[in-house]
């Protein structure tokens, strides 16, 4: 097939904080260094910059500042400062609150933002310095001459659900880099191919993950300041699980309330969705969104294995930035400023890399250098256990945390053990020890507590629905068999867009299951949580998915 060919100096893949950050810091080492620019360019899946990225969020401003010191007078969208920090436990009907918040949860001199609205200011200023950002395209594949990195090819367009060629089919094309900087988000399609084929996670813990479920809604501006920060633990979670909830303020009575809920739970039955509607229906949350519109949805996985779960980022041609490689603080519950950094600091890499026409691996481990000897490290070696610590239950993984903040991490083991979440997901048998309950439920009233279905309408998601589907089982007839003996098809539950359905199959011959593609708002969790690990996510034709707009 024949195929347009791009050439670039570096390919940035992925619009986010972390690859939206290395393609402005270019534009500028461009101007400040001299001599011939780099050609740089940035490929974006969504159909606009910011339009899949979803975050609580509040964000510290820190690597902003240095990225762009002149931030506040380019009209960044830092909504509100924040001026109350708040943190409950939740029991089924009260809230105890702390007595004092601790130190990773003081959020003095940041600020309260919407993801999305962050994103699309910085790509208008990184179009502004010059870079091409080009949005609606997908990277499918990875690009190589032996074993190095030498692009990405674009997804095909105008393919049938059937795998034929439309009228309209439009080969996708090949962009060249020398080098190729992958930020394409928690469980990035290309990154997981890369860590595989190089064994970049070797050595390393496995990484862990959570799911974040979260809506914005409208109520009564006097309900709460803006700038308002509140954490909760407890309700509606166990002790055996990990998360909480968090409800942000934003200005105009606009507040971001979302749940997070650690993806390594042992429970087949357990549903994230549930245990969010669960979470409004606690007195504390429903008294603010009493009278209140839900505005918009959406869901997203977040990396938290921590310091000991990042893979090697850097090969012959290519590093990896951001949530791609897992630069989150997991104790803190921020990594935005942690991705812009990784971001600037890939940048610096790549360039000098590139003008010394020297792209080895050996030339771009200093971008390793520059994590381990900076502020990465700093923030993320000291709670580099955090997230393992609460494997044997709340109250110890509370007590280590605390710990840490004067032990700067230590245990007797370090890395402390840990599991890929799938695998300490029980089976039925092993769990419940007899009969399984039901699944528990919630009401739904379309007031306060919403349905799957609801909610992805809430989305804004949108996909052609003939296109092949980009959710890829390799064998469905575990799902109709061994999955619903062995853990009763955890996906119809820990998807949290009603994409999967086990309906009955034609011909009356038992069960088959049913893939909805087009309510999928890429939150990567069937890729992480199957316990099976046959479902691959890979990006649909470009453009598709959620519409995050205020996200």
């Amino acid at each position: 097939m024949e195929r347009e060919t791009l050439d670039v100096d570096v390919l940035v893949v992925g619009g986010g904080p972390a690859g939206l950050a290395a393609a402005y810091r270019l534009a500028r080492l461009n101007e400040e260094r001299g001599g011939e620019p780099l050609m740089v360019a940035v490929l974006e899946k969504a159909r606009a910059a910011g339009a899949h990225l979803l975050s609580g969020a509040v964000l510290d401003p820190s690597a902003l500042s240095e990225l762009m010191p002149d931030w506040k007078d380019r009209g960044a969208p830092l909504d509100v400062p924040v001026r109350d920090d708040r943190i409950y436990f939740l029991t089924a009907r009260r809230a105890l609150p702390f007595p004092v918040t601790p130190p990773p949860l003081r959020n003095h001199g940041h600020h309260v933002v919407s993801l999305n609205r962050v994103v699309k200011w910085l790509g208008e200023q990184v179009e502004a310095a010059g870079v091409d950002v080009f949005t609606g395209f997908s990277g499918t594949e990875l690009l190589y001459e032996g074993d190095r990195v030498v692009g990405v090819r674009t997804g095909d367009r105008g393919i049938d659900r059937h795998g034929e060629r439309k009228s309209a089919f439009e080969p996708g094309v090949d962009i060249r880099a020398r080098v190729t900087v992958l930020a394409d988000g928690v469980r990035g399609n290309l990154t997981k191919t890369l860590i595989g084929r190089f064994d970049l996670d070797a050595g390393r813990s496995p990484q862990s993950y959570a799911i974040g479920i979260k809506e914005l809604w409208d109520v009564d501006p006097g309900r709460l300041a803006a700038g308002s920060v509140i954490h909760t633990m407890g309700h509606p979670l166990r002790f055996e699980e990990f998360g909480g909830g968090f409800i942000y303020a934003l200005p105009a009575g606009r507040l971001a309330v979302g749940f997070v809920a650690g993806l390594d739970y042992r429970d087949p039955l357990f549903d994230p969705h549930v245990a969010f509607q669960r979470f409004k229906r606690h007195p504390l949350v429903a008294n603010l969104l009493a009278g209140g519109q839900m505005v918009r949805y959406g869901a997203k996985a977040l990396p938290e294995g921590g310091w000991h779960a990042i893979p090697r980022c850097h090969v012959d041609g290519a590093l990896i930035v951001g949530d791609a490689a897992g630069f989150l603080n997991s104790m803190r519950l921020k990594g935005i400023h942690l991705a812009m950094r990784s971001g600037m600091h890939a940048a610096d890499v790549a360039f000098g890399a590139v003008r010394a026409n020297d792209v080895s691996a050996r030339r771009l481990s200093e971008y390793a250098r520059l994590v381990e000897e900076g502020p990465i490290r700093r923030e993320l070696y000291p709670v580099r256990n955090v997230h393992q610590s609460f494997a044997g239950g709340l109250l110890p993984g509370l007590l280590f945390s605390g710990m840490s903040l004067l032990t700067g991490g230590w245990w007797f083991r370090d890395p402390m053990p840990s599991h890929a979440g799938h695998e300490r997901t029980r089976r039925i048998e092993q769990y419940y020890r007899g009969a399984p309950p039901e699944p528990p439920g919630v009401p739904i009233d379309r007031a306060l507590t919403f349905d799957r279905l609801t909610n992805v309408h809430y989305s804004g998601t949108r996909h052609d629905e003939d296109q092949p589907s980009h959710l890829l089982v390799a064998d469905t007839d575990i799902c109709r068999t061994r999955c619903i003996e062995e853990y009763r098809n955890p996906c119809t539950r820990f998807c949290p867009a009603n994409v999967y359905e086990i309906v009955d199959a034609d011909a009356g011959e038992g069960k088959r299951l049913q893939i909805n593609a087009s309510n999928c708002v890429h939150c990567k969790t069937c890729d992480i949580m199957d316990p099976y690990q046959i479902i691959d996510w890979v990006p649909p034709e470009g453009g598709g998915g959620p519409s995050y707009e205020g996200m």
